[in-house]
Formats: structure tokens, C-alpha cells, sequence
């Protein structure tokens, strides 16, 4: 398995396929393994060198309890760390939910190693901290065993895969990588800075909708695409109504 090394921190990663990279960035409590289950690698694997990234402290990546490790900025050089190690100069860049936040902290600090930019399901401006504290709080409590129980007691259908998924994260390094974004910074100033093509795109079942829609109004080149009567899981989950605005939108950047 590669890895990539940064500042001492493994960042575990898969190549697959042929053509321009593209990295795949997934969310919190996720890894590579979302990309597989729900098709996008078997769908863009034939144009796209693709690079599946596990964040620090997910999947095969190296856990890390501190939540200052999860620093956004810390988290897009783990992404150009990758593309060192594959000695890309280069790439176009997919980050969905966390990996969407990690793509505006791409377009702040590393602007000059992307052809592109696809955010799913995230915005720029301070996240409601709410949710990720309640995250935080039952992880403390339970463990992701606790985490997975009352997620399931309050309604949520998981799958076995995203079961197994789930109880396999790092209590201490989900609760860092939660503060992490809790914690982040407004990233909205990158905005009018952001002249590579890019596109948005967020279910309108999502809370995070109205953010997303409202960021690229202060975009100089960018598509949005707003998906109907899709939440935040289920606009991961369906592939197959994501990947047409995503593949055209490659396709039109070249």
C-alpha cells in the first residue's frame, strides 16, 4: 500500500486507472472504501489517473488525537504530499463533505496545483457547531460502538459495509478531526480568488444547501448544481445522479 509522508504523518493512498489525475477526497468518519462501494472509481477510472486519499486519521491513514493536527491547512498539504510522492505537478481535485472543506483550504493555499475543483456537500463560511459537538459528545461517551447505537436508534438505515465502516474509525482521531472542523476558520475570502474552473454542487435536503448556494455567488468560474430531494449521505451515496454534472464538468475543462 503507498503512503505518502508529511512532516512525519503516513497518508495512505490508491492509484488507479489512466489519464489526467484526479484526487478523490472523501468525509468525516469515511475513507477510500466510499468511493469503490458507490461506483465513482469503476465510472472514472477509464479517463482519470485517480488518487483515493485517506484523510489523516481515517481509513489506513495515521490517527492522530490532537484536534490542532486536523487544521484544514494541514489536512490540503497531506493532499499535495500525495501528489509529491506521484511526482504530479498538477491534478484535478474531487472532495466531497470534509473533503469539500479541504478543497477550499486547497484553493487558499495551493491554488497553483489544480487544474480543477469539485466540492460536494460543503461551504466555506463557519460551520454550525451543533452537530459536530453532538458528534463529539457520544463519541466520548460510547465509542463508536455508542456512536453507531444511537445513530441507528434515532432512525438511520446503515448499510453493513458503512456499519463496519463506522466501528472501525479511531474514537480519539474522529473526535480531533470533528473539533478540526468545528473549529475551522471562515474560508469564504478565497472566493473571488478562485479563477480555476470549479464546481459546487449540495442536495437541497442538506443544511449545508444554503451555504454551498450562497458561496458560489462570489465565484468568478464556477458550476453549481443543486440535486433534488437528496440529503448529505444520500448526495454520496448516488453516484449515478452526481457523476453526470461531474463528468461533463471534466470533460468541458479538458
Amino acid at each position: 500500500m503507498p503512503y505518502a509522508d508529511n512532516n512525519g504523518v503516513r497518508i495512505h493512498y490508491h492509484v488507479v486507472g489512466e489519464g489526467a489525475p484526479l484526487v478523490l477526497q472523501h468525509g468525516l468518519t469515511s475513507s477510500i472504501l466510499r468511493w469503490y462501494e458507490f461506483g465513482f472509481v469503476d465510472a472514472l477510472k477509464s479517463d482519470y489517473k485517480l488518487l483515493l486519499i485517506d484523510a489523516r486519521g481515517h481509513g489506513d491513514s495515521d490517527k492522530i488525537p490532537d484536534a490542532e493536527a486536523y487544521d484544514q491547512k494541514l489536512m490540503a498539504s497531506d493532499v499535495i504530499a500525495v501528489l509529491d510522492a506521484e511526482d504530479i505537478d498538477k491534478a484535478h481535485y474531487m472532495g466531497y463533505s470534509m473533503g469539500g472543506s479541504i478543497g477550499f483550504a486547497l484553493a487558499e493555499s495551493f491554488a497553483g496545483r489544480f487544474h480543477s475543483l469539485i466540492i460536494g456537500g460543503m461551504h466555506p463560511y463557519p460551520l454550525d457547531a451543533v452537530g459536530l459537538e453532538d458528534r463529539v459528545r457520544r463519541i466520548r461517551s460510547g465509542g463508536m460502538e455508542g456512536y453507531v447505537a444511537d445513530l441507528e436508534s434515532g432512525g438511520d438505515v446503515l448499510s453493513s459495509e458503512r456499519r463496519a465502516q463506522l466501528l472501525a474509525n479511531d474514537p480519539e482521531s474522529i473526535v480531533g478531526a470533528s473539533l478540526g472542523l468545528v473549529n475551522r476558520p471562515d474560508l469564504s475570502p478565497v472566493l473571488p480568488t478562485m479563477t480555476m474552473p470549479s464546481l459546487v454542487y449540495a442536495g437541497d435536503a442538506d443544511g449545508l444547501h444554503v451555504g454551498a448556494e450562497k458561496c458560489v455567488k462570489h465565484m468568478p468560474n464556477v458550476t453549481w448544481v443543486s440535486l433534488p430531494a437528496l440529503d448529505h449521505t444520500l448526495a454520496m451515496e448516488r453516484s449515478d445522479l452526481v457523476l453526470p454534472p461531474v463528468q461533463k464538468f471534466l470533460k468541458d475543462v479538458g
